[in-house]
């Protein structure tokens, strides 16, 4: 049974950061990565990573989070720099699996909040 795990999540004042953690279970993964949704919006691509290490940002992502997966112990990282308002949300975990490629497994979800 896949189960993915997130944790890391917490309220921050703008320009500060966190790292969310995400350790997945129960089977071999392929892709890996992190979605969002804000408040009254559509969940959306924040960046994901294959197993062989290779990034993909969405463009709210780039050049202030870093996304990195530790293979030995399957766990994808996102770190959050310069976080702004607008980077409110829910963050979700997402991951595929060599076995059922074309189903995608996701996180309870952790909630980021960036205020004064």
């Amino acid at each position: 049974q896949v189960q993915l795990v997130e944790s890391g999540g917490g309220s921050v004042q703008p320009g500060g950061s966190l790292r969310l953690s995400c350790a997945a279970s129960g089977s071999t993964f392929t892709n890996m990565g992190w979605y969002r949704q804000p408040p009254g919006k559509e969940r959306e691509l924040v960046a994901t990573i294959s197993s062989g290490g290779s990034p993909n940002y969405g463009d709210s992502a780039k050049g202030r989070f870093t996304i990195s997966r530790d293979n030995a112990k399957n766990t994808v990282y996102l770190q959050l720099n310069s976080l702004k308002p607008e980077d409110t949300a829910v963050y979700y975990c997402y991951a595929r699996t060599i076995w059922r490629p074309t189903e995608a497994y996701w996180g309870q979800g952790t909630q980021v909040t960036v205020s004064s």
